[in-house]
């Protein structure tokens, strides 16, 4: 039996991500494959580094790509950050917290968490308290949390890591690009994102930054793969420092997309060309231009479940621009809700995790998906589908109370 191609059916991806891609990025994708040292691709490289950079709001000279999920770049900092034995400190709000946590296990790491209700966020104080009685050599911290849709404040964090010694690490996948960020002003020594929300791109690549103080750490751990080694005092750290992958290994990351080009892993070309297009595409618009559309539409999907007579779960003080939860009537099954959207509409939107599951939706307006024609369209399908199961929704409320928002901020 012969495979048929590839197609896709057309959705359009309201969920908390992945979304749909900017066609413009899947036609960088496109481009033909150039070897790993060619000139032009380690030019492309290098405009990577420069464009992340921009993005990041970072002087970091080591701002690059890891090859991989955004997961990647998350296991890729906290492996090369910490050493078997050294504390970490996790405050957990969400299920990606709860992540870091494994990861940090898994790396050998004596792990310490504070929790607090999933959609809610912690105070600096509670923080500050935490630091002061575990005295972690890390603090590692999401910044929005997809499965709560809140994102945890950051100001005033990095100068109670600096204070106490504390390397300071945030995971910004969910909420990069589509809310305010700034890794230098905020006193961050690590960050790590991924493509496929607010940066419009497929999942697969890890865009990642680390300040000088992380490379410290980093490099102090360094060892290199004795087939590549020039000489034998450049092999190895000691092992119980060297860093326990080598598809992770940043320090000789690091080589590979530095002046050295110490050779490490084959690059995921397509992928590169992809992330490059993602951050051309975010500087191009302005990053302050693109936090301004997530929070315009954000808002806009926001006023319309209320207008539906939706509830919304989760603190709206500490929200993301970039998704909403919205609590599902007791009245419908919100699988089945889910699935006619889906097969009726095309339309994808989100359930959750954990202590969530079954309770809420997680709708996104993130990336490419930030605009009107996709909230205006979601809202007018949901209010169809949740009438078809006897959900006391308000004829109308939906669209009409997004359009109210479009039509205060100048855009109807």
């Amino acid at each position: 039996m012969s495979s048929l191609p590839i197609n896709p059916p057309p959705r359009l991806l309201m969920g908390p991500g992945p979304i749909n891609a900017d066609p413009r990025v899947l036609r960088a994708m496109s481009a033909q494959l150039v070897g790993q040292y060619d000139p032009a691709m380690t030019s492309y490289m290098n405009e990577t580094m420069a464009l992340y950079r921009e993005v990041f709001r970072t002087a970091n000279e080591q701002t690059l790509l890891i090859d991989g999920t955004s997961r990647a770049g998350i296991e890729a900092a906290i492996v090369s950050l910490v050493a078997p034995g050294d504390r970490v400190l996790v405050p957990i709000f969400g299920r990606f917290g709860h992540l870091l946590r494994e990861i940090a296990e898994r790396a050998g790491a004596e792990v310490h968490v504070i929790e607090r209700e999933w959609g809610t966020v912690f105070t600096e104080a509670e923080i500050e308290r935490a630091i002061v009685a575990t005295k972690p050599a890390l603090l590692a911290v999401v910044h929005g949390d997809t499965s709560t849709t809140v994102a945890q404040p950051l100001e005033g964090l990095g100068a109670l890591c600096e204070k106490h010694g504390v390397l300071f690490y945030t995971d910004v996948t969910a909420s990069l690009a589509g809310n305010a960020f700034a890794a230098d002003e905020l006193g961050l020594d690590a960050v790590t994102a991924g493509l496929q929300k607010c940066l419009g791109g497929p999942s697969g690549s890890a865009p990642a930054t680390f300040s000088p103080r992380a490379v410290e750490v980093i490099e102090s751990r360094k060892s290199i793969e004795a087939g590549i080694a020039s000489s034998a005092d450049e092999i190895a750290a000691s092992t119980d420092r060297r860093i326990r992958s080598n598809y992770f290994d940043l320090a000789m990351i690091f080589d590979y997309w530095g002046a050295k080009r110490l050779n490490h892993h084959t690059e995921a070309t397509s992928m590169l060309y992809g992330a490059r297009e993602c951050a051309r595409l975010l500087v191009e618009e302005g990053l302050a231009n693109a936090v301004e559309r997530h929070r315009l539409h954000g808002t806009a999907m926001l006023a319309g479940v209320g207008g539906l007579g939706l509830t919304v779960f989760g603190d709206l003080e500490h929200r993301m621009n970039n998704v909403v939860a919205v609590e599902i009537p007791a009245a419908v099954n919100g699988d089945a809700v889910r699935g006619e959207l889906l097969t009726d509409f095309g339309i994808e939107i989100g359930t959750s995790f954990g202590p969530l599951h079954g309770k809420v939706w997680r709708i996104g307006t993130m990336g490419y998906n930030a605009r009107k024609d996709a909230v205006l369209t979601t809202l007018a399908a949901l209010e169809q589908v949740l009438r078809r199961h006897g959900a006391p929704v308000v004829g109308g409320g939906g669209v009409g109370a997004a359009y109210d928002v479009y039509q205060d901020a100048g855009a109807a």
